[in-house]
């Protein structure tokens, strides 16, 4: 899509919050990569923050983005490392089935009552978990989950002027819809995250049912045998088809287009992924060509590494 010149807005935010997938599932990871971030800072864009890392234990109740991914019982160790490094943790709680006597889970409650702070989040889709939460768990701040499936632009703006919620993440599909979000006030793009790597076909019709089968899942209920439609299905995740896809923003964009604009969060999907399609994305997004080897070495690679 070709854009007219962008005129920078005041007060524009300059460096873009990434929002990073597997708080529990790449716990192993995180404790590796993040002091790396920390103390060597050169190494990394000076205009990009780690905004948050989100996830959820394995078979969490409340969970509805990917069931049955991340550790269980590092609850503790993950709470400590994000507090040593002041970052963000938020807990995946987007099950969109949830019933009054859900409520009552005591793996669920308990990790409320460990991670309550101001600096935590919650991703959530419900709101009968929502208002359950504020009221026994008044500290957290709760991002309205893109398992809502907002592609219309009018349930977005109400979505953004909920007081209840300080980031919404809309539908992958609105990603390249510059018209209608420059126009948005720039509270409203304060609130706005948006899913910058996903891979689905962008004609899909099913993402709703998609959604609500794992948390049909997460809830032990009877599910049907989804299948998905796309063409290119049985391909499976690919950060080169990702780059492919029509809604998928680039580090050029960010830089050029939604920074100038003053968007300044992106979420980085990948929670049901490998570790190293995470480096990869965090290569790609937030490390300096110069040093990707660095992070590599750092990480993983040593001279008796052998691929095959």
């Amino acid at each position: 899509m070709k854009l007219e010149k962008i005129t920078i807005p005041q007060n524009t935010p300059l460096k873009a919050h990434f929002h990073l997938p597997g708080l529990f599932e790449f716990f192993d990871f995180y404790k590796l990569f993040i002091p790396l971030f920390q103390n060597n800072r050169h190494w990394f864009y000076d205009w990009c923050e780690i905004g948050s890392i989100y996830g959820a234990p394995a078979d969490c109740l409340w969970g509805g983005g990917r069931n049955g991914f991340g550790k269980n019982n590092i609850e503790k160790e993950v709470l400590n490392l994000c507090k040593k490094y002041n970052i963000s943790a938020r807990l995946t709680f987007s099950n969109s089935l949830l019933k009054k006597e859900h409520l009552n889970d005591k793996k669920c409650n308990s990790l409320c009552e460990l991670f309550n702070s101001k600096s935590n989040g919650i991703i959530i889709h419900s709101d009968l978990l929502l208002n359950y939460i504020k009221s026994n768990f008044p500290d957290f701040y709760f991002v309205s989950s893109t398992t809502k499936v907002l592609t219309d632009l009018e349930d977005l703006i109400k979505e953004l002027n909920r007081t209840d919620f300080s980031f919404v993440v809309p539908d992958f599909r609105l990603n390249k819809d510059f018209k209608n979000l420059f126009s948005l006030s720039s509270e409203s793009k304060n609130k706005i995250e948006f899913l910058i790597n996903e891979c689905c076909w962008t004609n899909c019709t099913q993402r709703n049912k998609c959604y609500e089968n794992v948390s049909k899942l997460a809830l032990g209920l009877e599910t049907t045998n989804h299948q998905c439609n796309a063409p290119d299905h049985k391909d499976g995740y690919k950060f080169s088809k990702a780059m492919k896809n029509p809604a998928f923003i680039s580090l050029a964009d960010i830089q050029d287009i939604y920074l100038p604009q003053g968007f300044s969060n992106f979420k980085i999907e990948g929670r049901s992924l490998g570790s190293a399609l995470l480096l990869e994305f965090i290569l790609y997004y937030m490390t300096k060509p110069e040093y990707h080897i660095n992070l590599r070495e750092d990480l993983y690679l040593d001279n008796t590494l052998d691929l095959f």
